[in-house]
């Protein structure tokens, strides 16, 4: 069955982190878990908050080509995890009405001033492509 993305939106729902892959300095791939504020609706687009001098921050610089990698948790009855893969272009954001829309109370414990802490920056990743698995069920959401 192929799923959409309202689907896949679904399925991530309860996933509170991902691994998001930049391309370094040096052409290596850079991972860093970071989180995906739980309880969104997937759209397509993702938000993520950093410090403006993180090396992700100046990863993006350079390349603003990204990956985002998701496990689920196996559902009920012993069912297999789900997986998913984001291909996208991140942008960087540091628009305070931007980061009030995507500010969760979590979030306090990264960053201690809210809105105002210093060098705050919001990344928003648009996802190109989007691939799934599910146990034996995989595909692909172009966007």
């Amino acid at each position: 069955m192929t799923k959409t993305l309202a689907d896949i939106s679904e399925q991530m729902r309860d996933i509170d982190f991902t691994m998001f892959s930049t391309r370094a300095a040096d052409g290596s791939i850079a991972a860093r878990p970071m989180s995906n504020n739980r309880e969104v609706d997937y759209d397509g687009d993702s938000y993520y908050f950093s410090y403006d001098d993180a090396h992700t921050v100046a990863d993006i610089r350079r390349d603003n080509q990204v990956g985002l990698s998701f496990q689920g948790k196996a559902g009920m009855l012993g069912m297999r995890p789900f997986f998913v893969a984001v291909e996208g272009a991140a942008e960087l954001i540091r628009d305070k009405g931007e980061f009030e829309q995507h500010w969760t109370k979590d979030l306090d414990r990264w960053f201690p001033d809210g809105i105002d802490t210093a060098g705050l920056i919001l990344i928003k990743v648009h996802a190109k492509r989007v691939h799934y698995w599910d146990g034996e069920d995989e595909g692909e959401v172009s966007l």
